[in-house]
């Protein structure tokens, strides 16, 4: 996936806010889209850790800057 495409998928901005307000696709979704972009580690943590906290750091950024928070680069 190429870093100028919007997250989940390449959906429009309001899609990805209505999806990442709704805590297991945003879960799910950013999970994915990590495998996506080839980060491995990134995409386990997301789906065995740092659920919640992921979750709201995740809305806060698809609000403001229409994608997902990038915390590991692995």
């Amino acid at each position: 996936m190429a870093k100028s495409s919007k997250d989940y998928f390449g959906l429009g901005y309001v899609i990805s806010i209505i999806l990442a307000i709704i805590p297991f696709t945003a879960w799910l979704f950013g999970a994915i889209t990590r495998f996506m972009e080839g980060k491995i580690v990134a995409g386990i943590i997301r789906l065995i850790g740092l659920g919640f906290i992921l979750w709201i750091c995740d809305l806060i950024w698809m609000i403001c800057k229409g994608r997902i928070v990038r915390v590991l680069n692995i």
